[in-house]
């Protein structure tokens, strides 16, 4: 039996494509309603203001982003694989971190209270991991962090080269990820 979307839902998915292409700042909850095929009032009825619109399009965001990919310290470089997969499937995402970077806002930075947890849980694993033995403890947990972040966005979001070879490839886009998957083994190796 098919799912019945909600309007709530729809207005999400309007408004992911919204601030992914336009940012918090250019969006407009008129196109938002449009595209939800329902009314700015009712938008607004759900959401008090863009920005809190804006916040929970980022944790449902997140959430799907936590629901695909799980950080093992023992498999580093399979949590940049499965986040480079990620946000090759999701480029709304990448859009919307950048736009989160351009326009930073107390009420969005982070993606909310949902990104803080987060990113604190992921911390404490490569703690536990480098307190195992698992993982080399010679950068503090949260460069590791940010290294594996980056090295998986870092193709993703680097539409500079795109004038020199073709991203959607899938040859391109599998030596890329496979690329960032040994930066990220030989970075941060299983210890035995």
């Amino acid at each position: 039996m098919p799912t019945t979307v909600t309007p709530k839902e729809r207005v999400i998915a309007a408004a992911l494509d919204e601030f992914a292409q336009h940012g918090v700042a250019g969006a407009r909850v008129d196109r938002i309603a449009r595209a939800a095929k329902t009314s700015k009032e009712r938008v607004y009825a759900y959401f008090r203001s863009k920005e809190e619109l804006y916040a929970a399009v980022a944790a449902d965001q997140l959430q799907e982003v936590m629901d695909s990919t799980v950080l093992d310290p023992a498999d580093l470089p399979g949590y940049v694989g499965e986040l480079f997969d990620f946000y090759t499937r999701h480029p709304e995402m990448l859009r919307m971190v950048g736009w989160s970077r351009l326009e930073p806002n107390d009420a969005i930075v982070g993606f909310g209270d949902a990104g803080i947890a987060s990113m604190r849980a992921k911390l404490e694993a490569i703690e536990r991991g480098q307190a195992d033995g698992v993982l080399d403890d010679a950068f503090a947990p949260i460069d590791v962090l940010q290294l594996l972040i980056q090295l998986s966005m870092g193709w993703p979001m680097a539409t500079e080269f795109r004038a020199l070879e073709d991203a959607d490839d899938p040859a391109v886009l599998a030596r890329r990820r496979a690329a960032a998957v040994l930066a990220a083994t030989r970075l941060f190796p299983r210890r035995s």
